[in-house]
């Protein structure tokens, strides 16, 4: 398998050498400026250990009722940690609801609605702590230890890591900072690499994020113009698998979801990276990691060093729930997740 790997290196790093001058020159190393470091984060490990010792295991709990249930509300409870980190930074403003001062909050955005899922296990999570500790842990903490939870049992246990907390909850969400922030599926690799970059997040942490994908479902409007003419990169099997799941103009009343991961769709693991590399992945976002040396080489790493993405991703999701951290002077800790004090 390793041979393998070094000749689909060696012959990705050929075909992508033209392309990397102009995909990996914006992030730094081929001449760019780096980017600044995330900010300091204001939190530590072990932070409800005084004020409500079984915090940490009420969220994991209400995460494990729910993806045995259903495996693809882990997925989305990942997907939502990223979604509310990369808009207000991450303080549970993506779980806010509309009201009349606020009708049009992240969560209708277009990015998150109508397929983000996940938010009624956010709110079993912090029902319970409610109950048994009222007002002490904020839903953006329980945002990030879900994403966390729900990594363990999705990786069969193979993603483990303790998360630092104290975070404080947003009393700002908006419709139009979701378009601003979030990263569509039709972006290539110097705009993701853009995306990243203000966030304080790297190239690296681009990668293996995005090995996310190797879990949950999508809306065939998401890709619908890589199964159409003319045709993209997509490999032919999968393209005709799609065709016959998918209208050939998605609107929002028929838009179906179909699996983004063909051969272990309810599973975290790395698959993913084999997939892209042979161009069975849904997304022109999945699909552009390929366009430069730098990122072809980290997804032949990543897809087979047994266990190299497993680690990076548990340590990308640390650093990534760091980003622009509340403080009490324009925080709060809700008491329902749905709506500030």
């Amino acid at each position: 398998m390793a041979g393998l790997g070094v000749v689909i290196l060696v012959a990705l790093l050929g075909a992508v050498a033209a392309a990397q001058g102009t995909a990996v020159s914006s992030y730094g190393g081929s001449g760019g400026n780096p980017p600044p470091p995330p900010p300091r984060p204001r939190l530590k490990f072990g932070f409800y250990k005084n004020s409500c010792p079984p915090a940490e295991v009420i969220v994991r709990d209400a995460v494990r009722n729910a993806t045995t249930l259903n495996p693809g509300l882990g997925a989305g409870l990942i997907r939502m940690a990223f979604h509310d980190c990369f808009v207000q930074g991450c303080d549970g403003s993506v779980l806010l609801d509309p009201t009349p001062a606020n009708p049009r909050p992240e969560k209708l955005g277009p990015p998150n609605f109508p397929s983000l899922r996940g938010f009624e296990v956010v709110d079993a999570a912090k029902a319970a702590l409610e109950r048994y500790c009222p007002g002490v842990v904020s839903c953006a903490d329980v945002v990030q230890f879900a994403a966390r939870d729900a990594a363990f049992f999705l990786s069969g246990y193979r993603i483990d890591y303790r998360l630092p907390a104290g975070r404080f909850d947003g009393r700002v969400s908006l419709e139009s900072e979701s378009l601003a922030f979030l990263p569509p599926p039709s972006f290539n690799l110097s705009q993701l690499i853009d995306s990243f970059r203000v966030k304080g997040m790297n190239v690296d942490d681009l990668v293996v994020l995005s090995g996310s994908h190797t879990i949950g479902r999508s809306h065939c409007s998401s890709f619908s113009d890589r199964i159409s003419a003319p045709p993209s990169d997509m490999e032919p099997g999968l393209a005709t698998i799609l065709k016959g799941q998918c209208p050939a103009n998605p609107t929002f009343t028929n838009d179906p979801t179909v699996v983004q991961d063909i051969v272990t769709p309810d599973k975290l693991d790395n698959q993913y990276y084999k997939n892209v590399l042979n161009h069975k992945v849904l997304f022109n976002s999945d699909a552009t990691l390929l366009t430069s040396t730098q990122t072809a080489r980290k997804m032949v790493e990543n897809a087979f060093v047994r266990g190299k993405w497993e680690k990076k991703f548990a340590k990308a999701m640390v650093k990534m729930a760091a980003i622009e951290i509340k403080t009490a002077a324009n925080g709060e800790i809700r008491k329902n997740c749905r709506m500030v004090n």
